[in-house]
């Protein structure tokens, strides 16, 4: 048969044809309890949100999941792979607000949207197992597990300030605080206090801690991350006594008390800074109408750290004074201060402006004293003198009295051993993690499974009372939160004492949802939250994929709800993720004609210009930039499917860069990876309509065997190194080394051309899996599915090498090359060099001076005459 003859890929038929055949068989289904028989792996990508439609981004994600979850099954192991929606979330509720639409409608639509394009890219999910948060067979057992975990003494209830926006009547998260109002409503956020629930993640502060050093299947830069968030430091609370206080101060309130990491330089006390929420604060805007107004204006700002570090550094002067506890003599003022936040230590800080480059900053901006009382290594201390620097390397104490001379660490302890002697001081272990507030203000989320009554305070839900469901009939046509003002509802009897009471009705953050989904896949249908026969049986998760962006807050809070729901019996370990992988984002050029941003499919290249199809003005192009949705420079993965098929998509997300880093989409490498996907199909067709089956072995396959077996190495390996393009890469290799066979003719080619379509076929099908159907069907029509292939083995008569090409210099001047057996004996590769042809004219006549042979490498001969 001509290549011309030879049929394309079908995929707009072959795909969907192969999908139902595995969903037929139900391939990807897989028992609650792990089989006895086989070693199990748990493959799992962050699920997605529902907001209507997937990105390219979600395509790399859920195929590098693919990838792994393929491979290892082929590799004998029993795999879960499922797949869910973190389906609660204001997107939903704000939808309802603009378009009159109940969040659960919204919801569910994109839901079914979605889903039907992750099984339109063929991935090997257990939909069985599907699950969606914003349903009551999920959120029921969630509210189930609240309550044990209360039970557990795990949840607490207690007033805390929040961010409110006095427009929506809701609490705002520090990052939906922008310039001091809302994100959404555009109001001046107010400080106010609420009663909130709180998880007390701070109990597991030391063992989540040092658990990052047991999990080395991490990317290093997220332990990093998620040690500085839990940010544990030694240091010292010390008290300084007012030396001032204004009459009327309450007795507590005689003294401020810090904690800082560095008591060694407390000679160095120039100003102490206390947050505008301290108890000090308030009782001197109480007073003062300008204090006042710096507090409300404090409160104004975002309360996040990153709101904090970009916000220019003000203060206000109280007029109170503390003493030093070390220098009784010496007295600093007192300022409220912007850049101290209540939630970290005690609300205080001390000053020392020559060690901290934001103290010095302060102190110079409102000309505060700047003591020296760090000495830079080989400095003068009779001439060094602070700059614009503060001292942040090594140093040794000098103009601290009894502390001079020595270095930080010597100087600590002897403080903190003196604070301790004197009763103003003691040394502690400080955490920057802080306990996690779960109350949110709005109705589309997991109901918090509490009922308040006036005699008997705040009663959990009974378990058989359980799900608390939402009700749908609310409306969004006043703003907060409908379950407050919905008639009904909230209104039930106490399950204590039966008098009248109200459920709670703020819903959880949606970071709840997502904590402990990946255990619920173990058994997705049971009465209880988990099974733990199957929970213990599957996890932890062997591999979990998703992007940096979690790093912190989610990774965090599943390794936290893991160990609460380990002490309430629910799962038997306590780090929930084995290895973990961040993908990188694709990116993609931006197109915006004036104000107007277009997407791609919007705009053409025509020459050296990017223009509007529908006028041909020319549009303004910006660089690669993670895709998004307010600049419109989004590919959807439904366009590229129909264009190109699935496997083509699959293909390129995995085919140029390394899966950790960045990718940038563009249509001429989607276009080469679906020629690459054509080329490998027509290619194996023409090996199963040439060659006979047979097994004539012969020196003439023997090249074309040799690259086929160390393929299958190499692509182990670099599946096994999470690598996928370097496997993609291999596998282009092989498919040319068979092409440059296909017009030769010598014994053994038909079954080495076979063997190595057959290889092409299976190592492919992780990446390309309907592809590689069909190109199975085509060499074995009566087979067995790819999928239910086990993987290929390397032959190891195929791996070994038989010769090496060794250069032959004469003066350092290459004169022929010799094939040799790998090490051979230096006295049979020089005798080989020297009757090399070419060598022998060049020696002819000469004196050999010296014979070097480097093994394996080179051969010179140094000559003279």
């Amino acid at each position: 048969m001509s290549d011309t003859t030879i049929p394309m890929f079908d995929f707009h038929s072959r795909e969907p044809f192969w999908q139902a055949e595995w969903a037929r068989k139900n391939v990807f289904s897989v028992p609650d309890i792990p089989p006895a028989d086989k070693p199990k792996y748990y493959v799992l990508e962050m699920f997605p949100y529902p907001s209507g439609q997937l990105h390219v981004g979600h395509v790399r994600n859920y195929t590098l999941g693919d990838v792994v979850a393929r491979y290892k099954r082929a590799r004998g192991f029993s795999v879960l792979h499922p797949m869910g929606w973190d389906a609660f979330g204001l997107p939903a509720e704000n939808a309802a607000r603009e378009r009159n639409v109940h969040p659960g409608k919204w919801t569910m639509e994109n839901i079914a949207t979605m889903r039907g394009t992750l099984q339109r890219l063929g991935f090997s999910l257990d939909w069985d197992r599907e699950i969606a948060t914003c349903l009551p067979e999920y959120y029921g057992k969630q509210q189930k597990l609240f309550l044990d975990m209360m039970a557990a003494g795990l949840v607490e209830r207690r007033d805390s300030a929040v961010n409110w926006d006095p427009v929506d009547q809701t609490v705002l998260a520090n990052e939906q605080v922008v310039d001091g109002r809302g994100w959404r409503s555009g109001a001046l956020i107010e400080k106010k206090t609420l009663s909130q629930w709180f998880l007390k993640i701070t109990k597991f502060a030391e063992p989540l801690l040092e658990s990052l050093n047991k999990l080395d299947r991490w990317p290093e830069r997220v332990r990093t991350m998620q040690e500085r968030w839990i940010g544990r430091s030694e240091g010292a609370k010390v008290r300084f006594p007012l030396s001032n206080p204004p009459e009327g101060f309450d007795i507590d309130l005689d003294s401020v008390e810090v904690f800082t990491t560095r008591p060694d330089t407390l000679f160095g006390l120039s100003f102490i800074g206390i947050s505008a929420d301290h108890p000090l604060a308030a009782k001197i805007a109480k007073n003062n109408a300008q204090a006042a107004a710096f507090v409300e204006e404090c409160r104004r700002m975002g309360t996040s750290e990153e709101a904090i570090e970009a916000a220019e550094k003000r203060g206000f002067d109280t007029g109170l004074r503390v003493s030093n506890p070390l220098d009784p003599d010496k007295t600093a003022p007192v300022w409220i201060a912007n850049f101290v936040l209540m939630d970290y230590g005690t609300g205080a800080v001390f000053g020392c402006p020559c060690g901290d480059q934001r103290d010095l900053d302060f102190a110079r901006k409102y000309d505060l004293p700047v003591p020296q009382v760090l000495l830079p290594k080989g400095e003068d201390p009779e001439t060094f003198v602070i700059g614009k620097k503060a001292v942040t390397g090594d140093a040794t104490l000098y103009n601290s009295g009894p502390l001079d001379g020595l270095d930080v660490a010597v100087a600590k302890k002897k403080v903190i051993e003196r604070l301790e002697g004197m009763g103003v001081g003691h040394g502690v272990v400080n955490w920057r993690l802080r306990d996690w507030g779960v109350s949110r203000q709005r109705y589309w989320g997991c109901p918090i499974p509490i009922i308040h009554c006036s005699s008997c305070g705040t009663v959990p839900v009974p378990d058989d009372q359980l799900p608390v469901v939402l009700p749908e009939d609310v409306t969004f046509d006043r703003p907060g939160n409908p379950l407050d003002h919905h008639p009904t509802w909230k209104h039930v009897d106490c399950p204590k004492c039966g008098g009248k009471a109200t459920r709670e009705t703020d819903t959880f953050d949606t970071f709840v949802d997502s904590s402990w989904y990946f255990a619920r896949f173990t058994s997705p249908r049971a009465d209880t939250p988990t099974l733990p026969d199957a929970a213990n049986g599957w996890l932890p998760v062997d591999q979990y994929i998703g992007g940096i962006e979690h790093a912190i807050l989610h990774l965090l809070y599943a390794r936290f709800f893991t160990r609460a729901m380990h002490e309430t019996g629910h799962v038997g370990i306590d780090e929930p993720f084995d290895g973990l992988f961040t993908q990188g984002m694709v990116t993609h050029e931006s197109y915006r004609d004036g104000n107007e941003w277009l997407y791609p499919e919007e705009v053409e290249h025509r020459g050296e210009s990017v223009v509007r199809k529908d006028t041909g003005i020319p549009v303004q192009v910006g660089r690669s930039e993670k895709m998004s949705k307010s600049k419109r420079n989004t590919v959807s993965p439904v366009d590229i499917i129909e264009r190109f098929g699935a496997d083509t998509a699959r293909w390129f997300v995995l085919s140029d860069s390394p899966p950790e880093r960045d990718m940038e989409w563009t249509a001429a490498g989607v276009a080469a990876a679906a020629r690459y996907g054509q080329k490998l199909y027509r290619l194996v067709t023409a090996v199963a309509e040439q060659d006979p089956i047979d097994s004539v072995h012969g020196e003439g396959g023997d090249d074309l065997r040799r690259v086929t077996h160390r393929t299958i190495v190499a692509v182990t390996e670099a599946l096994e190194a999470f690598t996928p393009n370097v496997a993609v890469a291999r596998l282009h290799e092989l498919t040319s080394a068979l092409a440059d066979t296909m017009t030769k003719k010598a014994e053994g080619l038909p079954a080495a051309r076979r063997e190595a379509a057959y290889v092409l076929s299976l190592l492919v099908a992780p990446m390309m899996p309907h592809l590689a159907e069909d190109m199975m069907a085509r060499l074995e029509p009566e087979g067995e599915l790819v999928v239910n292939r086990a993987w290929p083995e390397a032959q190891q008569e195929w791996l070994s090498v038989k010769s090496i090409t060794i250069g032959v210099q004469v003066l350092g001047k290459l004169r022929g090359t010799i094939d040799v057996p790998p090490d051979a004996p230096r006295e049979d590769v020089l005798a080989a060099a020297k009757a090399e042809p070419n060598v022998a004219k060049a020696l002819e006549g000469k004196r050999v001076v010296k014979e070097i042979h480097v093994p394996n490498r080179i051969v010179n001969f140094v000559v003279a005459g």
